[in-house]
Parts: structure tokens; sequence; C-alpha cells
């Protein structure tokens, strides 16, 4: 079953149209690059926000205060990056309990813990009790960067970027905010859906459409094996990647169009 409230999964049309309305802002090489990794990579916004330039790029020399650089084929992306996981102290996931599963013996048993240090006259803290958490394991993987737009994208925008701050070092973040320091997870998945939602206009559409809209397009639209799409979402489990099996938007928009029509005709 498909959850409620999921990011909005764009038509091609209106990827074409936020791409349009990146440049009549500020930044718009930058925001261009950001677009398409997010579009044609499928990476989560903390995995974004944690790419460096030698992710992406081999620097050249520094000479006559230019730099030269070579864009990568593959995108290596370290387990670090992935969801769930502390990479380089600079975004640190939280896990915050919203349920909790158990059975009935369980939580008898755990009542009758609770009555017994209660007779004992023991401080009863409620966290002490909580199951333990299972945090997300980090998955590596290699993600060709052959698109075209792609390409030319991060191209353009590294060639901004060297030469406004020739001196950059290959693990320098590669997106920065204006005011010059690393992107958070938060204010990265702020832009994005700032960008979609209010600059295209593009409802319910956030940070998480660009790889929602991937996974839909590699399932439904090229009919590719849900292996793929799991290896290339980097998700652990497939039963996770089976989430985008569920038929897009624009398709039961177009089936309940179809059903009025055929209303009509009778």
């Amino acid at each position: 079953m498909s959850k409620t409230g999921q990011a909005r999964v764009l038509t091609p049309e209106q990827f074409s149209l936020l791409l349009t309305v990146i440049q009549k802002h500020r930044h718009p090489e930058k925001n261009t690059a950001l677009v398409q990794i997010s579009f044609k990579l499928g990476l989560r916004v903390q995995e974004i926000a944690l790419l460096q330039i030698k992710d992406v790029a081999e620097l050249g020399s520094l000479i006559s205060a230019q730099r030269s650089f070579k864009l990568k084929e593959i995108l290596a992306l370290p387990a670090a990056y992935t969801k769930g996981a502390d990479a380089l102290r600079r975004s640190k996931s939280t896990y915050q309990r919203r349920r909790i599963s158990f059975s009935v013996h369980e939580f008898h048993q755990l009542v009758q813990q609770i009555e017994a240090m209660a007779k004992a006259g023991a401080e009863i803290k409620p966290e002490d009790f909580y199951p333990e958490v299972k945090k997300h394991r980090g998955k590596s993987r290699d993600l060709p960067m052959n698109d075209v737009a792609l390409r030319t994208a991060i191209k353009n925008y590294l060639s901004i970027r060297l030469a406004t701050h020739p001196s950059v070092k290959k693990t320098d973040p590669l997106f920065l905010t204006q005011k010059g320091g690393p992107y958070s997870p938060n204010t990265l998945q702020e832009h994005l859906a700032l960008m979609q939602r209010q600059w295209a206009g593009i409802e319910r559409a956030s940070s998480h459409s660009g790889r929602r809209t991937l996974m839909t397009n590699i399932i439904h639209n090229q009919k590719k094996s849900v292996k793929v799409a799991q290896k290339i979402a980097g998700h652990v489990s497939p039963s996770t990647t089976l989430i985008y099996e569920e038929p897009p938007e624009e398709s039961l928009k177009e089936a309940l169009y179809h059903v009025g029509r055929s209303y009509k005709s009778n």
C-alpha cells in the first residue's frame, strides 16, 4: 500500500517548467545542478548535502589563479553519506519513536517488572523500558553519471565555482549556501521544496520528489525490475522499493478522466 502524503511525482512537463523557472532566480547554475542530481540520480537530501567536490570531479593543478577539473563518469556514494549515518560529523540523524509494537506476553512481563520496581521503591523512568531502536545501516552505491543534462549542469556549476574560488579543496562541500557554508539536510530540504512549490507552483512537491520521480520512471516507464531500482535507490530491503510499484498520480488521473468520458457517452 502507498503512503498518504507522499511527495509528488513530477511529469516531464513539470520538470521542464521547474528547470525554466530556476533560470529566473539567483544562482541558476547551482540550483540546476541540485535539481538534476536529485531527479537523475535519486539521491536523498542528506546525501546531496554531504557531497564533496571529489565525489563528482577530479581537480587539476592551480595555475595562474585558474583551476581545471574533469567530471567523473561514476558517482561513488560512500556508505557514510547514506540514510542514518553520522557522515563527516556534519549531519547526524535523529530517530524519533512514533509507534512501538509488542506482543501481549511481552507487555504482561513489562507490567510485572514495573510493578516489582514500584513495590521496591525504585525510580521508574519510561525511557528505560523502550525497546532498542534499530538504526538504518549505511549502504554505498555506484551511480553512473551518463545523463547529458546532468553532466552539463554539474560542469556549468563547477566552472563558475572554481572561477570564483580557484583555491578550493577536493574535500570541500560540493554545494554551498548563500552564506558560504555547507547545506544542512533541513536547509536543503526547504530549498528544494521552495523551488518546486513556490517558484514552479507544483503542489505537494518536496525534496523527495526527485527520488520518487526517478524510481517511478524506472519501474513504470522503463519497466525495469525492482532489483534495479533498489540498487539505484540504495535500499537495504526490496520491500522499501516495492512502495514505488504503486501507480503514479498521472496514471490515476488518466484513469479517472476516461471513466468520466465513458459516463458521458452512456
